[in-house]
């Protein structure tokens, strides 16, 4: 059974996604960042943009009923190798004790100039 749930941002029904998708004990959230209301948090700052975008899509996952300790998977979308280090420091202090496999790419940019990173989560609830 595939459960779909959405977070209400602008972009979802715009462009006809889901913030997470339930398939059996997959747990999937589309790629988070700092936005809020249209509006960029912490820009300038990437380890600030990632461990906020981390929460949301912890916070999304909860709608599942998944938790932290549940994700075995992350990716990590960075604006700039200079800002690699930044984000990974972020994934630690996020996901540390629970270690999933993770994937940074960097990237020429996103959809808004201001974001730094853009990230995506997956969790396993058997």
């Amino acid at each position: 059974m595939i459960k779909r749930f959405g977070s209400g941002g602008a972009w979802e029904d715009r462009y006809g996604y889901s913030r997470v998708v339930q398939a059996g004990p997959l747990v999937l959230v589309a790629g988070c960042t700092s936005v809020v209301d249209g509006v960029v948090q912490h820009p300038g700052a990437a380890y600030e943009q990632a461990t906020f975008a981390f929460q949301v899509a912890l916070d999304a996952l909860t709608k599942a009923g998944a938790r932290v300790f549940d994700v075995v998977r992350t990716r990590m979308y960075v604006v700039g190798a200079e800002h690699a280090d930044a984000v990974g420091r972020a994934h630690g202090t996020v996901f540390g004790q629970v270690r999933p496999v993770a994937t940074m790419v960097m990237v020429e940019r996103l959809l808004d100039p201001a974001m730094l990173v853009e990230v995506e989560v997956e969790a396993y609830v058997p």
